[in-house]
């Protein structure tokens, strides 16, 4: 693993990247703002088909706009995904008459992200759908519980299949099965010599000098194990067939494979391989796949296509098309058409590359779009903000940021260490704000949408929770004031329940998962029955204590944290749970006062 890089700075190489890689490619155009990458030439005729993710695993997901896959890309900060504001930007930078379609990796963030937007999305009128996309077979079954599989390079392989279909002027419903057929068709497994390294991070762990990992992801989250002397190239990836195909493991057998079947192969270089080796190894891929598991590969791709920044590794593939074609009544060559198609994305192999045409019409609906949200801003903003809102919001923001200390120490020992941050620059933000922008007497519901802004910013899984209930509520609030012109506490309450169930489509999380819902579920829950602020923090509080000594069951902490503690009674509370409590009791001091 390289440790050195020419930018010290990170924040600097996803602007710079991406205005390099659209100028490259005249087919393309970069919303620079909201760092989205959209083809010039989607036509609204045609669905909006929309990716993206962390930056740090170019091509993905950048590279494979253009006709016949994408029609834009969002991409986050290295390894984060993008905000809400950042995938609404690419909704509206691509319009259509059919409907949008969001492909979303399996990663909680980008989940919760893709979700809001595809909330918000059905809010404005359009037709959403998601396509999930999880096919890592390193983590069984048991170990995925409510996660479920992560999302690795086979997506590309959904990508294209469905991009083409869409250029073929598939119907919305058909464009959708087909990419909803590709988690139940497509097994991933990876393995690496080493961790990748972030720009501009000194600390990075490293895998011992004569081991690699298998089935590492490609966050440097831990695999299934380190095996140490480094086997053979053949028999790693004779380890790594057993794990993707072997029927008689009750864990991983994700896809059935029969003798015979026409399947598709796809090894992935993480970044930091030679092509010479990546080759070498896809050979080995290839002989294996048919000399084992009678199976041959009808088609084989070879290449980077899903980095992990500079990580040495990589990943197997393997598609059935057979088990695809059967399930969409079709043929396997109907299939193998779809891959075979061309299409202007610059980073599929052996494109035909085509001149790009700006579509006129989806310039003067994005113009529409603006227009049409401005004047939805100017309507409906509800009753002024008291002085004593204002006040408990100051307070609450306040209480937070002095609890960062300790947000970020009980992250630290069972996740990544970025939470108390980011409730800091969340609660900074607001507060900027209240000085700034938000006063006494601003329209109540333009002050829930400043105050939401600065939430979607925040990013990570707990921001985008925390946003889509904080959106859901307001949409409550609204549709209640409308009809009662009524805020009142009562009102609050009613109101409080409906929010929370939109917030329980888009995470499986509840009471007793160790996530942010175990203080949130019950001060909603209780101040929906009682109307009472003060009784639903103490329920708020009493569930962010209950997370101590818990495990966890969703988000990176169910992959770290536990070489970390001697036993389970020194798992410190849930850092959401906590930073939630403490902020909803500065928030009910304040109004009680």
């Amino acid at each position: 693993m390289s440790t050195k890089h020419f930018f010290a700075e990170p924040r600097a190489l996803v602007p710079l990247a991406l205005q390099s890689f659209v100028q490259r490619h005249p087919n393309l155009d970069l919303d620079p703002v909201n760092r989205v990458v959209f083809s010039k030439s989607h036509q609204p005729s045609q669905i909006a088909i929309i990716s993206g993710g962390g930056s740090g695993h170019e091509p993905a997901w950048s590279g494979y706009v253009g006709d016949g896959m994408l029609a834009a890309a969002v991409c986050g900060d290295i390894f984060a995904s993008p905000s809400t504001k950042q995938i609404m930007a690419g909704i509206r930078s691509v319009p259509s008459n059919v409907g949008i379609i969001l492909c979303i990796t399996n990663y909680t963030g980008d989940k919760l992200h893709f979700g809001l937007a595809r909330e918000k999305g059905l809010a404005l009128g359009h037709r959403v759908d998601v396509v999930n996309m999880s096919e890592d077979a390193a983590l069984g079954k048991e170990k995925a519980g409510l996660v479920g599989r992560r999302g690795l390079a086979g997506n590309l392989l959904v990508l294209k299949l469905i991009g083409a279909a869409n250029h073929q002027a598939w119907s919305f419903d058909s464009v959708l099965k087909l990419g909803n057929l590709g988690n139940s068709h497509l097994v991933t497994i990876g393995t690496s010599l080493d961790h990748c390294h972030v720009p501009g991070r000194s600390h990075h762990e490293a895998v011992p000098a004569n081991a690699c990992v298998l089935g590492m992801g490609i966050h440097n989250e831990p695999g299934l194990q380190t095996i140490s002397p480094i086997p053979s190239a053949d028999s790693l990836v004779k380890q790594m067939y057993a794990h993707l195909l072997d029927p008689s493991d009750p864990d991983r057998a994700f896809v059935t494979f029969n003798p015979k079947d026409e399947v598709v192969m796809l090894i992935n270089n993480f970044g930091g391989l030679s092509n010479l080796e990546l080759e070498a190894l896809a050979n080995i891929a290839g002989l294996q796949l048919e000399a084992d598991w009678d199976l041959l590969p009808i088609r084989i791709y070879a290449g980077t296509f899903e980095s992990s920044l500079n990580g040495p590794g990589f990943s197997i593939t393997v598609g059935n098309l057979t088990g695809i074609a059967q399930a969409m009544e079709l043929t396997v060559s109907d299939i193998l058409q779809l891959l075979d198609a061309p299409t202007t994305a610059p980073a599929w192999p052996k494109n035909s590359y085509l001149s790009a045409k700006p579509s006129e019409e989806c310039a003067r609906l994005r113009e529409k779009a603006k227009a049409d949200a401005q004047a939805a801003a100017s309507q409906d903003q509800g009753p002024p903000v008291t002085a004593k809102i204002i006040r408990a919001l100051t307070e609450a923001c306040k209480r937070a940021r002095a609890a960062e200390p300790d947000i970020t120490k009980y992250d630290i020992l069972m996740g990544d260490g970025d939470c108390g941050e980011a409730v800091d620059m969340v609660c900074n933000s607001i507060l900027t704000k209240l000085h700034s922008d938000l006063s006494p007497n601003s329209p109540l519901f333009s002050f829930l949408e400043q105050v939401g802004d600065c939430v979607e910013d925040m990013g990570g899984s707990l921001g985008a929770i925390l946003s889509i209930f904080l959106t859901a509520f307001s949409s409550q609030l609204r549709q209640a004031y409308r009809s009662s012109s009524d805020v009142s506490i009562t009102t609050v309450s009613k109101t409080i329940g409906p929010a929370l169930d939109v917030l329980k489509q888009y995470t499986s999380a509840r009471v007793g998962d160790r996530t942010v819902m175990d203080a949130l579920i019950p001060f909603c829950e209780t101040l929906q029955q009682s109307g009472e602020l003060a009784k639903s923090v103490q329920a708020a509080q009493r569930g962010a204590d209950t997370t101590k000594g818990m495990r966890a069951k969703f988000g990176r902490a169910t992959y770290v944290g536990d070489e970390k503690l001697e036993s389970q009674s020194d798992i410190p509370p849930d850092p959401g749970a906590y930073a939630a409590a403490v902020f909803l009791g500065g928030l009910s001091a304040a109004l009680l006062q």
